[in-house]
């Protein structure tokens, strides 16, 4: 008989892939719907929105779990009820102010793009309110080690977005957006009951201040939301920088080549989520040891698995373009091939957005991400405007090997840094 954990993890994986079917599906949906203009208007706004809703967003859902974690081994049930509390009022406070930033900026867009999204936009404004307590919600199913759950989420969530895009981008962009946002407000209701119940299991307390662990929180919610803010900032970049240089068509074209990025994120999304889980809890229970044996058990695995599948897709990615999107996807393939390199490179690297979380060193997330950033912009600038999607894809690839780059030189001189020990200090423990 197959142990419980077998199953959760097994049903987390199928969870994730599911999820990722539908968010391929809807892409495809929308695409074929509004057609490659309208679709690159699509983008240009959810990337705006985006945008504004990472710098003003407070990355506190990690430092909820990994507090949480911690609070749990404790039996410090006083403090744990503190930090929810905490995170869910920063996460409201930040989608505030990143729906104002976007509403700030809708009248504007004409200036940048040359375009009217001033509708679309003030409407997407309200998408980052709507989201804002999924994070935290989605932080108390992991506490709970009920990573499964907050897969079975994932595809309601991306289920209502299918179904969002299906509707209004049979009508237009302006829809397809209020659609979206009422899915988004339904997801967020439904993962926020399934949270409530979770935190109800866990034994009652009435909130505490944190105490000396004050400082330290905030420290890691600091380091945790700069790094979280550059990780996806790579994509949003891209599609707002080449909008500005070349065009919505050359964006859709890059959304497009995009896909192979998001299916490969896919791929090993489950196996990090366990990572951020299984690791932060071995590392609060004081067996450090362990989470190191599961990091290099996936990069052997991830490495092996890409050596294989990468060369057939290389081949085939113009016969799957052309049966996903019809023939008018075409100039999108070159763009699609470079960013499957990419993909790879995210893949076999893929730990390194969980793992700095399970050992309380977000700083080390920030150093390297900051470095992709930097090497990105200017990469992409120039190439995209020599080459469209094609050389932005180029200026991808360049930035994520500078990621590994410097990763591969974090982890050497991780591993040879003295173990902690099973009660680490606080402020230890988020040093950077």
């Amino acid at each position: 008989m197959r142990s419980p954990v077998f199953w959760r993890r097994s049903s987390t994986a199928a969870g994730v892939y599911l999820s990722a079917a539908l968010g391929f599906l809807g892409s495809v949906v929308a695409f074929r719907e509004l057609g490659t203009y309208d679709f690159g208007l699509l983008a240009l706004v959810l990337a705006a929105t985006g945008f504004f809703q990472l710098f003003a967003d407070l990355t506190v859902d990690e430092a909820v779990i990994k507090y949480g974690f911690r609070y749990e081994a404790r039996a410090d049930w006083g403090r744990f009820r503190r930090v929810f509390r905490v995170g869910i009022s920063l996460k409201l406070v930040g989608g505030l102010l990143g729906g104002i930033g976007v509403a700030i900026l809708a009248p504007l867009s004409h200036l940048i793009w040359a375009h009217g999204l001033a509708g679309p936009m003030l409407v997407s404004a309200f998408l980052p309110i709507a989201q804002a307590p999924e994070g935290i919600a989605a932080a108390a199913l992991i506490v709970r080690r009920r990573y499964d759950v907050r897969a079975a989420f994932l595809v309601i969530s991306m289920g209502l977005r299918l179904a969002a895009l299906a509707v209004g981008a049979a009508f237009g962009v302006l829809e397809t957006v209020i659609a979206l946002l009422a899915a988004q407000v339904l997801a967020t209701a439904a993962i926020g009951a399934a949270a409530l119940v979770a935190l109800r299991k866990f034994p009652a307390a009435d909130a505490v201040p944190l105490g000396e662990d004050k400082l330290p929180f905030r420290r890691f919610v600091v380091q945790s939301s700069l790094g979280s803010v550059l990780s996806p900032m790579r994509g949003l970049l891209g599609t707002l920088l080449l909008g500005v240089v070349r065009g919505p068509q050359q964006v859709s074209y890059l959304r497009i080549g995009q896909v192979p990025e998001s299916a490969f994120a896919s791929l090993s999304s489950p196996v990090r989520l366990i990572l951020l889980t299984e690791q932060t809890h071995h590392v609060e229970q004081g067996r450090s040891d362990r989470a190191y044996r599961m990091l290099r058990r996936y990069v052997t695995g991830a490495a092996l698995l890409m050596a294989v599948i990468l060369p057939p897709l290389l081949w085939l990615m113009p016969h799957l373009l052309r049966i996903a999107y019809g023939q008018k996807a075409a100039p999108a393939t070159n763009a699609a091939r470079i960013i499957l390199l990419v993909a790879a490179i995210q893949v076999i690297w893929g730990w390194a957005k969980s793992f700095p979380v399970s050992i309380g060193r977000p700083g080390l997330r920030l150093l390297a991400q900051g470095t992709e950033i930097a090497v990105l912009i200017p990469s992409l600038l120039v190439l995209g405007s020599l080459y469209g999607a094609t050389g932005a894809a180029g200026g991808f690839l360049i930035a994520a090997c500078a990621f590994a780059a410097v990763w591969t030189v974090l982890l050497v001189r991780l591993r040879r840094e003295p173990r902690t020990g099973p009660q680490p200090r606080p402020a230890d423990v988020v040093a950077p």
